[in-house]
């Protein structure tokens, strides 16, 4: 990165100064001209070699990471531990190394371990980006969704929003929590009691049980699906239970006397937590997210490249 001191990973958001979130945005904006102009791509990283690292399913994150670093005519590798030595016993430092042999520059990677990233960073030379490692963070998708929230009101400063849904299980909820105080929003969670970390009021931000409540407060509902795949237990009685009390649907949205945005990092589990109606209105900017990743993500690849080039 450019502003303030170099910085030569993306491992998360609280790595990040405001100035540094800044110039991603500014550089973001210089990307979605080009990829929504005749010709979509730039060499700018064409002697850059990208390797993903997925040691857990994704589509969106991976395909998005993918079609940015291409954009950027970056040579790509890409790995996934299902179909790896992993499978063998094989360490993620071995994994990585003998990647690495083959002389690549940056490494894109997702891990269910907490702190994976951070990790790896100590023991290889290669730039790495964090594309969500276990509960702990997802740096670009807090990214792309505070891009989002920019480019539909002109600011996030002076912004409430409410991120609604599993806060406990959500690396996307942290880095957010982050990304938005940064630059000057105020946040709020909302969600069962079983699902809301004991110690969030710690990180500053606002705390509610009551979904009306949240979306009178709020001008922007970010909502996260319930992550059952990280539960070891029940958090509550039933997912139709969970979405007669936090599900958003439209007319709880019409009984709101103001316009509010809705986001969703994905994947989207209709009918649980937002309604299909919800989910394709006017209200909702979800595809728009999806191809801000695209030049959040290009502008993040091509701001770290630039120290390798």
């Amino acid at each position: 990165m450019t502003a303030n001191a170099p910085i030569k990973h993306l491992l998360g958001i609280k790595g990040l100064s405001e100035s540094h979130i800044q110039t991603i945005f500014e550089t973001a904006d210089n990307f979605k001209t080009l990829i929504n102009g005749p010709v979509k791509k730039t060499p700018a990283l064409r002697d850059i070699t990208i390797a993903n690292l997925f040691f857990e399913n994704s589509t969106r994150t991976r395909v998005s990471f993918e079609l940015a670093e291409k954009r950027l005519g970056a040579d790509t590798i890409n790995f996934s531990s299902s179909s790896s030595s992993v499978k063998k016993g094989e360490t993620l430092i071995d994994t990585v190394n003998n990647i690495l042999s083959m002389k690549v520059d940056m490494v894109v990677m997702r891990h269910p371990a907490p702190g994976a990233c951070v990790f790896l960073s100590k023991h290889i030379d290669a730039q790495i980006v964090n594309a969500g490692d276990g509960t702990h963070e997802h740096p670009t998708q807090a990214l792309l969704d505070a891009y989002s929230i920019r480019e539909q009101y002109g600011d996030v400063a002076g912004k409430k929003v409410v991120i609604i849904g599993d806060i406990l299980h959500s690396r996307v909820a942290l880095s957010n929590i982050y990304c938005l105080q940064l630059l000057g929003a105020e946040v709020m969670v909302c969600g069962p009691a079983t699902l809301i970390p004991k110690h969030i009021h710690a990180l500053g931000v606002k705390v509610s049980h009551n979904l009306e409540e949240a979306l009178r407060w709020c001008d922007v509902a970010n909502m996260l699906r319930i992550q059952l795949e990280r539960q070891d237990q029940r958090y509550f009685p039933s997912l139709k239970e969970y979405s007669r009390l936090y599900g958003l649907t439209m007319d709880k949205l019409n009984a709101l006397d103001k316009e509010i945005c809705i986001m969703h990092p994905g994947p989207i589990n209709r009918g649980v937590e937002i309604s299909s109606d919800v989910a394709d209105s006017d209200h909702s900017i979800i595809l728009q997210q999806v191809e801000n990743g695209v030049a959040v993500r290009m502008a993040v690849l091509f701001l770290l490249g630039q120290q390798r080039l």
